[in-house]
């Protein structure tokens, strides 16, 4: 400040117009490398569950009929049917033509996680305790992955009244026979695995046989239901050949 005079002003610090948009552009930088990485991360998880997971799954799935057969040919005479299983034990091998030319899939024992995602199918034991084809009057309620993890029941909605269904153990062929089927119902629509399944048009116990798993595709919204019953049980021979129904 100049003696006797006013104290001089400052002038205002005034942000130039380029420097606004170079922060702009900044920020959509960075927005954009987030959606990127975010897309990348989509994509990745998108091939390890729909792709890599079938891969691994079906390795799996091999391995364990391949293991079971095996077993089968150990034995000189087939042993009784069992009574009981553990969870992930195998049960015998199920041969469904309507989705697909040779088509079988292991299964096993018990529904969780751990056991369908090793590209199997699993005997319901909850929330209700399904029974097995050689005991008395029940139902032979069965789920698998529709998509993932070898999505072996992805062909699920091609089956259609009068289709073969065949559960193949060392003692026997267990023939069953579609008899209706439920394009859509609630993931908690227990009836459906019920003794004696209201909604399949059942009204007296029977031996009978329901297939689940999810819909619509890639989702885990509702429930696609297929319901049949048991027309025939076959001796195996030592060779295992293909029953008439499979033929």
């Amino acid at each position: 400040m100049k003696a006797g005079g006013r104290p001089k002003r400052r002038k205002p610090v005034r942000y130039r117009a380029k420097d606004s948009r170079s922060l702009t552009r900044r920020s959509l930088s960075v927005f954009a490398e987030v959606l990127i990485t975010l897309g990348l991360v989509l994509v990745l998880f998108v091939v390890y569950q729909f792709w890599w997971t079938n891969v691994t799954a079906g390795q799996l799935a091999s391995k364990a009929q391949i293991d079971l057969r095996q077993a089968w040919r150990a034995t000189s005479t087939p042993a009784p049917e069992p009574t009981s299983f553990s969870v992930g034990d195998p049960i015998g091998v199920l041969h469904v033509p309507a989705m697909g030319k040779d088509f079988t899939v292991v299964v096993k024992e018990g529904t969780t996680t751990g056991v369908l995602n090793e590209g199997v199918a699993g005997h319901y034991t909850s929330p209700v305790e399904s029974a097995l084809p050689w005991e008395g009057p029940g139902n032979f309620a069965l789920a698998a992955h529709r998509d993932g993890h070898g999505a072996k029941f992805h062909n699920i909605d091609k089956l259609k009244p009068g289709d073969t269904i065949v559960l193949e153990t060392e003692r026997n062929w267990y023939i069953y026979q579609v008899d209706r089927t439920l394009p859509k119902t609630s993931k908690t629509d227990v009836g459906t695995i019920a003794a004696v399944p209201a909604k399949a048009g059942y009204t007296e116990p029977g031996h009978y046989i329901t297939l689940t798993s999810c819909t619509p595709v890639f989702t885990s919204l509702y429930r696609i239901i297929v319901w049949g019953h048991l027309v025939d049980t076959l001796p195996t021979d030592p060779q295992h050949f293909l029953p008439a129904a499979l033929l």
